[in-house]
């Protein structure tokens, strides 16, 4: 299997970004990722942003985008700013809680995302939803990512951030998941997690079976990205998030040596 270009979430390094997003982009593309992803712009305009990534050869593979600003009212402007950037995956990172309470909220979000992807298709973008862990905890008999994705169209990317997942649920692979819904993970968030210390570990040190989840992703997945997110406050976050993509790497290797 070809291996999938590796982009960071800005996310990991958001205090080093708030710092110095030029300096922490140019350490990034060193660092060997081939893109990032943004969870905010830092009071920087799209064209500014566009240029810092052409010049240290970085790619935009995606934005935590809030689900405030894909209203009817604000979604083409939001549109606008990531096409500039050169953005086309408009991912939802959080759905408020009083908007999710029991499996009719998460029924009607499902309904409100359909919605919003009639709205990008047209404009050449997409949206998408990713996890934290309640989604992996049943609510009236049902996981809400089943709940969510089991009624949401195709064209709603599942951004699956398998960390988070295997926090919410003890027993889940989360490979599982990307093929019981084939062809929606056109973006992977490639988080580790210990159950040991529950926290975030060095993707290829914690306990996610990275082995199935990159078989999954590049056999019924059509992955497009893999997308690294790192969250440990006990660690340097520009150390950890070079570790991370060599055990990326490591694991790529052990894929294409089977």
């Amino acid at each position: 299997m070809a291996n999938l270009p590796v982009g960071l979430q800005l996310y990991s390094v958001r205090q080093e970004c708030a710092k110095d997003l030029p300096g922490v982009l140019q350490r990034v593309a060193q660092m060997g990722y081939e893109g990032v992803e943004f969870a905010g712009f830092y009071s920087y305009a799209a064209k500014d942003l566009r240029r810092m990534l052409d010049e240290v050869g970085l790619k935009c593979c995606g934005s935590h985008t809030p689900l405030s600003t894909l209203t009817e009212e604000l979604y083409r402007q939001t549109v606008e700013f990531n096409l500039e950037l050169g953005n086309r995956y408009l991912i939802v990172p959080f759905i408020p809680k009083e908007m999710r309470a029991d499996r009719a909220g998460w029924l009607k979000m499902a309904e409100r995302f359909n919605r919003l992807a009639d709205l990008l298709e047209p404009l050449g973008c997409h949206t998408g939803y990713h996890n934290h862990h309640v989604e992996f905890e049943p609510v009236e008999g049902e996981l809400p990512w089943d709940t969510f994705f089991g009624h949401t169209d195709e064209r709603v990317i599942m951004q699956l951030d398998t960390g988070n997942a295997l926090r919410g649920g003890a027993e889940v692979n989360p490979a599982d998941f990307l093929r019981r819904y084939p062809g929606r993970a056109l973006t992977v968030h490639l988080k580790d997690f210990s159950r040991s210390t529950q926290l975030d570990a060095v993707i290829d040190q914690g306990d996610v079976d990275f082995d199935e989840v990159f078989k999954a992703c590049q056999t019924v997945g059509a992955t497009r990205w893999y997308i690294v997110e790192y969250e440990n406050p006990n660690t340097d976050a520009m150390t950890s998030v070079a570790e991370c993509l060599a055990g990326v790497r490591a694991v790529q290797k052990r894929a294409a040596v089977k």
